[in-house]
């Protein structure tokens, strides 16, 4: 059987830097939000299977990691500065490495492909991924004819799936809403 990049979803997710609500900035600080890691789950549609997991961390060029993010998402600066690539690169790896531009890319809501989209023009860079983005959050809410879109930590309880890992880092909450998705697609068809 030939592969088509339909086979395929990555399912991303994005941390960015973030501070607390109302906290006024101080003097030398510059609040611009940019992605601090990229997390890539890749799903097989036709098994239903996570096929791989990464974390990509980026290195943040104009605002810096708050106290605040890094109660978040467990992330420090250190652990970036030490590991994390430019987001430039950050963005031809999900070019190459995952097909970015033919595969579908999926998300739990909208705010990581426009966040992607801004930062990318932002930056002047090319946006990774071709024109077909799957918001998984709004399909959940469509699918089990919900009044309101939720939260990815309670459509997995309302499934009875487990939260794994640390909420609110990029290549654990991939792997959460592709274990979603695979969930929502329903068991594989014997007819194809």
């Amino acid at each position: 059987m030939s592969e088509s990049p339909l086979h395929f979803v990555n399912v991303i997710d994005l941390e960015c830097t973030c501070w607390r609500a109302n906290e006024p900035p101080t003097a030398q600080e510059v609040r611009v939000q940019e992605v601090i890691e990229i997390g890539v789950t890749v799903l097989d549609v036709r098994t239903r299977t996570l096929v791989s997991t990464e974390s990509i961390l980026v290195l943040p060029t104009t605002s810096e990691i708050s106290s605040f993010c890094t109660e978040l998402t467990t992330l420090t600066t250190e652990e970036v500065r030490a590991t994390g690539i430019s987001f430039r690169d950050a963005l031809a790896k999900l070019k190459k490495a995952y097909d970015g531009k033919n595969r579908v890319f999926a998300s739990w809501g909208d705010f990581d492909r426009k966040h992607l989209e801004r930062q990318c023009e932002r930056e002047q860079l090319a946006y990774p991924f071709g024109p077909r983005h799957l918001n998984v959050k709004n399909l959940f809410a469509l699918q089990h004819a919900l009044p309101r879109e939720v939260g990815m930590d309670a459509a997995l309880e309302s499934l009875g799936l487990p939260l794994v890992g640390t909420h609110h880092r990029g290549g654990d909450d991939s792997r959460n809403i592709a274990t979603l998705l695979a969930a929502m697609l329903g068991p594989i068809s014997a007819t194809r």
